[in-house]
């Protein structure tokens, strides 16, 4: 393909397959990128708006183009344009949930590490839905208050409930109790933040991107399906590592 006549906005990756979105997120989530400076992601930002001008540099190559295109989608608002702010961002996603899943599962033994650790996760997850949101549907200040408290304290009333209903339960059952909070937060949180959406539709368009309307059928589907998915991608990790810990922590080199 010329340079002179690339898309910078179409997919790069077939999008109908699996595969080809599978590559596309795993290029968006790159953590990596979340090391580069604001003045290469300037640079970059640049470049994407020259080559949708119409205007490309000269000597600069179609991988160029990709990797601008990579760093404008990971750090940039796809609606308004505007530089995310870096807990928010995807590529921030895999160190930053990491690391405070890490800390859910490790401090479940006391209430106040539960409390602790469940606001810093309700935050963190309120930052990157509100960085993330659909700016079509404007939230106000007030809603996003709602939304945080209300999935704050879903969180934590069932991360305590559960904690003390299993105190003479299996240790195993006390180290899933972060995963019930999480995923009864989730539950609440993002149809909270996103209620705009519910309440007046989202725009639906054709193939060549026509706007036809809105429907409110289409957001509550997709913000459906964005609660299964928060839930479905934290169970193995939430899941899986307590059985893991538990049968490592009977031997003398854990313990």
């Amino acid at each position: 393909m010329a340079v002179s006549t690339f898309d910078i906005d179409a997919p790069r990756w077939d999008q109908s397959t699996f595969m080809g979105r599978l590559k596309h997120f795993f290029n968006i989530t790159d953590c990596t990128t979340a090391l580069l400076p604001d003045s290469r992601l300037d640079e970059a930002k640049l470049l994407v708006e020259s080559c949708r001008a119409g205007s490309i540099p000269p000597g600069t190559t179609e991988e160029q183009l990709h990797y601008a295109k990579k760093l404008y989608d990971s750090a940039f608002h796809p609606d308004t344009g505007d530089r995310m702010n870096l807990i928010g961002r995807m590529s921030f996603q895999v160190p930053g949930g990491m690391a405070i899943t890490g800390a859910m599962l490790q401090f479940y033994r006391t209430v106040p590490a539960v409390v602790f650790w469940q606001w810093v996760n309700q935050s963190f997850n309120a930052l990157v839905n509100y960085t993330n949101r659909n700016a079509a549907s404007p939230i106000t200040p007030k809603q996003i208050g709602v939304a945080y408290v209300t999935a704050t304290g879903t969180a934590l009333a069932t991360a305590v409930g559960l904690n003390l209903y299993t105190k003479k339960a299996p240790p195993l059952v006390a180290r899933w109790v972060p995963f019930a909070a999480v995923a009864a937060a989730n539950c609440v949180n993002i149809p909270m933040m996103r209620q705009q959406e519910i309440l007046n539709g989202i725009a639906v368009t054709d193939e060549n991107g026509n706007k036809l309307g809105h429907s409110k059928k289409a957001a509550r589907k997709g913000i459906t399906q964005v609660v299964i998915s928060r839930i479905t991608m934290a169970a193995p990790g939430m899941i899986i590592l307590p059985i893991i810990m538990q049968r490592l922590e009977k031997y003398k080199f854990i313990s």
